[in-house]
């Protein structure tokens, strides 16, 4: 279980380094609807994932769950899937609104908001490749 909360710490820590970074790269040597662009995309999926993780760990409570002839229950007594989904949905459709909007109304540059929106994947994959480079050296010594 170690590995997989210093993972997500990393990669909630690092989301944000990635968000300012690419921001002020953005602002710094690309158009401003581009540089808008990867505004608004890190910051919708840097948002969408915290509220993830943050729904994740509170629909996992010890402290709030109840067990009830065979199923985990959340401590309202609705079922941890069926809320964990139905907050990701409402958050995937409000995201989908908010980027239709962005693009439609002409706001951004598309090929930057698809920058901004891979804030997320990269610093997974970033950790990813920490933790497997950990785990290749810890063996080899």
């Amino acid at each position: 279980m170690d590995i997989q909360r210093r993972m997500a710490n990393f990669v909630a820590k690092s989301n944000w380094y990635l968000f300012v970074v690419a921001t002020l790269l953005g602002f710094i040597n690309t158009p401003f609807k581009f540089a808008l662009g990867i505004l608004c995309g890190g910051l919708l999926v840097t948002l969408n994932f915290h509220l993830l993780r943050h729904t994740l760990y509170k629909a996992f409570d010890p402290s709030r769950m109840v067990f009830s002839s065979g199923s985990m229950t959340s401590y309202q007594g609705r079922s941890i899937l069926n809320v964990v989904l139905f907050k990701y949905y409402i958050r995937f459709a409000i995201s989908g609104i908010v980027i239709f909007v962005l693009i439609n109304k002409n706001i951004v540059e598309p090929m930057g908001l698809i920058i901004g929106l891979s804030v997320v994947v990269a610093s997974i994959m970033a950790a990813t490749t920490l933790e497997l480079t950990r785990l290749i050296f810890k063996e080899a010594v």
